[in-house]
């Protein structure tokens, strides 16, 4: 339930900004990199403001100051991470930042080549000042570069209005399982939202709640508005040999981290027989997991559990659609984004009792507190004896959110 100081807001139609502008920060600092959850959010939003009729404008913040794009840049950037058109070649700024691997300075070299203007930090608000018009709405998806200088360039340089997007709260929420330092900057960056946002945008009612509960603190929560993210399913893309596994398998996805539980997997898979099914973890080792990661150096000698990373989409897609089922025993999510990809393919899920998976899949996934070791062993045993057509049956009633629905309700306010 939200508390009463959040201001939720109706959907009502606005007249369209003058322009928009999107940050894609995020996105141009991790080129290179497989997408997260919160990069395909911000590649969504670039996608689809790109083909609005809106005038359309990008900020990125690189090594050497900002770059703003129009709407041909953003194409031509568009492009490149799509893997449409080829990286450029590394420029001379970029050659003397040796600290970046070489698919960002390539991404940075490209950006100053397709800009409308760029300029030094201190030079920000004239540049915004030259090129944009006044009423601007300025959207921060990526939870990255949300400083006074820019916040304070938008708001008084252009008379912009401010949106951004909160994920999640996981940080301040479950901070036992967070980096050395993201509690502090996760802290920061939510304040920041909460000074100068006009409107937040958020995934799910659980993750407004949870804001709700931490800007509180720190004053009136601003505006607030709730829209699901839209899935997209992935073509199945070819996956190198010897990389699923010939008996039958389930499948976890995600970085191999705390919060993930996949020590109650290891425990589970340690105390089946031989033929058992086999159980398969895609996803990249994070962080404050040790002992995890040991068992799963041991655990590779016996062949019933493999670890593969990096796969593409469309490959977790692939290795998804042949599987028992996804297994998510995941402590905490903001919106949780396997679950409900898994269910949109047909894919039987067995996930952890969240509110927020009450919120977006109702009673397609099979429920089990991630406490209860027996209680899990016991469904993945259940999931294993129910025949295929019936498993697509379970799953077939599904209808997933889409991309459309969430961009008619965020722009009607931004």
């Amino acid at each position: 339930m939200l508390g009463d100081g959040t201001k939720l807001a109706t959907t009502t139609h606005k007249t369209a900004p003058a322009a928009r502008l999107l940050d894609l920060t995020r996105l141009v600092s991790r080129v290179g990199r497989p997408m997260t959850g919160i990069d395909r959010v911000e590649w969504a939003y670039l996608n689809h403001l790109t083909d609005e009729s809106t005038p359309v404008f990008a900020l990125i913040r690189t090594t050497y100051g900002y770059i703003l794009l129009e709407r041909g840049g953003m194409l031509a950037l568009r492009a490149r991470i799509s893997g449409a058109e080829p990286w450029g070649s590394i420029d001379t700024l970029s050659r003397l930042v040796r600290t970046k691997p070489d698919s960002v300075r390539r991404a940075e070299s490209d950006v100053r080549r397709l800009a409308l203007d760029r300029c030094r930090p201190r030079r920000l608000p004239d540049m915004l000042h030259r090129h944009l018009p006044g009423g601007t709405a300025y959207l921060n998806i990526g939870h990255t570069n949300l400083t006074d200088r820019v916040l304070s360039a938008v708001r008084h340089s252009i008379n912009g209005r401010v949106a951004v997007f909160v994920h999640d709260t996981i940080p301040l929420d479950f901070p036992q399982f967070q980096r050395e330092g993201s509690v502090d900057r996760f802290r920061a960056f939510l304040r920041q939202a909460g000074a100068w946002a006009d409107l937040i945008i958020y995934n799910s009612a659980c993750s407004a709640e949870r804001a709700e509960h931490w800007l509180s603190m720190w004053g009136n929560p601003p505006q607030g508005i709730v829209a699901h993210l839209g899935v997209e399913v992935p073509e199945l893309a070819d996956v190198p040999e010897g990389i699923v596994p010939t008996q039958p398998y389930f499948v976890t996805v995600g970085t191999i981290e705390p919060r993930k539980k996949h020590a109650l997997l290891l425990d589970i898979w340690d105390g089946f027989s031989d033929g058992a099914p086999h159980l398969m973890i895609c996803g990249s080792r994070g962080w404050n997991n040790q002992d995890v990661f040991s068992r799963l150096d041991k655990a590779a000698d016996n062949h019933r559990i493999s670890e593969v990373a990096p796969l593409t989409d469309g490959q977790v897609a692939t290795v998804l659609s042949g599987s028992l089922g996804l297994l998510f025993p995941s402590l905490a999510e903001g919106y949780g984004l396997p679950p409900i990809e898994a269910a949109a393919l047909g894919v039987p899920v067995l996930c952890n009792d969240l509110p927020v998976y009450r919120e977006t899949l109702g009673d397609i996934p099979v429920y089990a507190e991630a406490s209860d070791r027996y209680l899990w062993e016991t469904k993945i045993r259940n999931l294993a004896e129910i025949p295929k057509p019936k498993k697509t049956n379970m799953a077939n009633a599904f209808d997933p959110p889409d991309w459309k629905t969430h961009f008619n309700t965020v722009l009607r306010l931004t």
